[in-house]
């Protein structure tokens, strides 16, 4: 197997985790456990790209781990309050999310 293969497998597998989470768990923290390793995958394959391409590459990915950076803090603060209110941290649970 050679390299090139190897990094994509690598990237395809940590997708694919990924998807999985976001679909199948009803747990908040699972959900953004899943939409971060989609995001790292998509860097792999942009670094490893820029290896063999240019520069190009490397500046989306560290655009991308801007992005991802702010959706983390804004996903947990969301499900610090969330979960204040709800007392649980399954999605299924949530059917109001104005505060009384």
């Amino acid at each position: 197997m050679s390299k090139e293969q190897s990094i994509f497998l690598l990237s395809s597998i940590l997708f694919c985790i990924g998807v999985f989470l976001v679909l199948n768990r009803k747990n908040l923290i699972h959900l953004l456990i899943g939409l971060e390793l989609m995001l790292n995958s998509a860097n792999i394959n942009l670094v490893y790209f820029s290896t063999v391409h240019g520069p190009e590459g490397v500046t989306l990915a560290l655009f991308i781990l801007l992005v991802a950076v702010c959706e983390a803090a804004v996903g947990l603060a969301i499900f610090l309050r969330v979960y204040r209110f709800y007392k649980s941290a399954d999605i299924g649970s949530f059917t109001n999310l104005r505060e009384p």
